[in-house]
């Protein structure tokens, strides 16, 4: 198992804290979601033709790597750009070092009450070929109404392509679906490259995100399974502090997923 943070957790924090934080505290790699206050990585200074060599160099001298960059690409909407934005995230992985990008089928952690699952299966089958020749996987989120595991099985069958495989978010099947783990990973286990963990508590029907340890997440059930599945890939901290500030900072956060999540997955 590998460590990593995404940078959701940290949106006042510079490349220099980011990596600084990244090696003091052990971890394996950065999941690119934003640097400070911009969101859209393609267009980030540090990722441009002329300072990507130098970025990744920095990387590997610390050996750091980015499994992951995470877009905010969401398929099932009716707009063009974003699959024109897909292909410049696709290219950024591919320049970066990423061997995955991260794409969703909906566009929040709640589902919505309708998506066109032919329309993400089109979005997928166009974007597909793109990646694979950048050698680049594309990874569609148990998110929104594909947080139901069934359904995202079925779109990832019809898509039906190397390319286009899963990010396994525990938080959002368990508590929008009440999916156990065991149906989680019979269903999509096959198709996980990669795997955000948070935890969470309902609290009078009221969803409020926790340190890991401090929800009630089946997060050793769901270590136990990967182990046991041969899962040697990223687990990665998605803090959601960028869009809830008033959630405990990084500094805090990144330390603790650190020590804890190691503690549990040794254990499992």
């Amino acid at each position: 198992m590998n460590l990593s943070f995404s940078t959701l957790g940290c949106p006042n924090w510079t490349w220099r804290e980011i990596i600084a934080a990244a090696m003091d505290l052990h971890y394996n790699g950065i999941e690119l979601r934003g640097i400070g206050e911009d969101i859209f990585l393609p267009k980030i200074d540090l990722f441009s033709p002329e300072h990507i060599r130098a970025t990744r160099e920095e990387l590997a001298a610390k050996n750091l790597v980015i499994p992951c960059v995470t877009s905010d690409v969401c398929l099932h909407l009716n707009d063009k750009d974003y699959v024109a934005s897909a292909r410049l995230y696709i290219a950024l992985a591919a320049n970066i070092g990423a061997k995955y990008v991260r794409l969703l089928g909906d566009t929040g952690p709640a589902p919505l009450p309708f998506v066109d699952d032919a329309l993400v299966a089109s979005r997928l089958k166009e974007l597909a070929p793109v990646a694979e020749a950048s050698g680049v996987t594309l990874l569609v989120e148990t998110n929104g109404v594909f947080a139901q595991t069934a359904r995202l099985r079925k779109l990832i069958q019809e898509v039906n392509s190397p390319a286009v495989q899963v990010l396994w978010d525990l938080h959002h099947p368990v508590r929008y679906f009440n999916e156990p783990v065991a149906l989680t990973y019979q269903n999509i286990g096959e198709f996980v490259r990669h795997v955000h963990i948070k935890d969470s508590v309902m609290e009078n029907g009221v969803l409020h995100y926790k340190m890991v340890g401090y929800g009630d997440l089946p997060i050793s059930e769901c270590f136990k399974t990967l182990k046991a599945g041969g899962y040697d890939g990223f687990v990665s901290l998605e803090w959601t502090k960028r869009w809830n500030m008033e959630l405990e900072d990084a500094g805090v956060v990144f330390s603790h997923f650190a020590h804890t999540v190691r503690r549990i997955w040794d254990k499992a």
